[in-house]
């Protein structure tokens, strides 16, 4: 289960969300740490051992080493990941790692300085790059890096940024972009499919898969693997076995599905009610998902949780 703790972000990255940011909602429709932590329970009791904890950007929220350390507390609960865009980890990865998170995923779209600013905004490549030498020091078991791919910004970048997994012992992972936020600034051939990634590197050779969503690849000599996602040219649904709560309360058993069931307000028993819903009705396909047809999400990433 992916839980976002927070639909804010120090980032503005635009893929994702406006160059205003949020509008903030009211601290009473948001869950509460309790609540978040009574969801936990509920999904665990159904069988769910990994949680991935999300937002906006999760490490933001004031009370996120509390929630982390006890979501890892839960009984049934095997494992603890975390994603972030690695800004604020040279002050929080290693009470991160105390706290029980052992896996981090940190966004890096490109290892240009022009770039990164652009793309997010507001932050700059010197950050993230110290984020992600911050989340080595503290020995995670897994780190993994995250670029969206996108036509005309960085797929001239793919060579340089698999490259890191023979610098550092990290995964790094092409994801393809999906049609969610619109904000103007991609066109069609923006949206480019996974393949152009093995086209860069032909010497990439198929490796066993470690259970994700990503076919894993590796280069000779590498420390770590390339992944690639593919949810828009070559969807996996058939083998997705994530659903989704978000900061206010609600399940989405698919990421691009308009269904919620909400959970704010509710006991154990309401809420372990509403997750068996919400399994029990995930879609076998989000449907089309191209630059032509945008995602029945109804809500822009950072809102329900990357």
């Amino acid at each position: 289960m992916r839980v976002s703790v927070t639909e804010l972000c120090n980032l503005r990255c635009r893929y994702c969300m406006p160059a205003e940011g949020v509008c903030k909602k009211r601290h009473e429709d948001m869950l509460t740490e309790d609540e978040i932590l009574l969801a936990v329970e509920a999904a665990a009791s159904l069988g769910i051992t990994k949680l991935r904890i999300t937002g906006g950007e999760p490490l933001v929220k004031k009370n996120i080493l509390s929630i982390c350390r006890r979501a890892a507390a839960v009984n049934g609960i095997r494992e603890v990941c975390l994603t972030t865009n690695g800004v604020l980890l040279p002050e929080l990865a290693e009470d991160l790692r105390e706290a029980g998170v052992k896996r981090l995923n940190i966004s890096l779209d490109t290892l240009n300085p022009e770039k990164y600013a652009y793309i997010t905004r507001t932050g700059t490549l010197d950050m993230a790059l110290r984020g992600l030498e911050a989340a080595l020091r503290a020995g995670f078991e897994k780190i993994k890096l995250n670029a969206v791919l996108i036509g005309g910004f960085n797929d001239d970048e793919i060579r340089p940024l698999a490259e890191l997994t023979r610098q550092y012992p990290v995964d790094m992972r092409f994801i393809e972009m999906m049609p969610m936020y619109d904000g103007g600034d991609f066109d069609s051939a923006a949206f480019i499919p996974h393949t152009v990634v093995l086209e860069k590197l032909p010497e990439a050779v198929p490796t066993a898969g470690d259970g994700g969503v990503a076919k894993l690849y590796r280069l000779p000599g590498a420390q770590g693997n390339i992944g690639l996602i593919s949810p828009v040219s070559a969807h996996f649904c058939g083998t997705c076995n994530r659903i989704r709560l978000t900061a206010d309360g609600r399940i989405k058993p698919c990421l691009h599905s308009a269904d919620e069931y909400s959970l704010k307000g509710l006991d154990f028993d309401g809420m372990r009610s509403q997750l068996e819903k919400a399994i029990w009705h995930k879609p076998a396909w989000h449907g089309d998902l191209d630059a032509a047809h945008r995602s029945r999400a109804g809500r822009n990433m950072n809102q329900i949780g990357g």
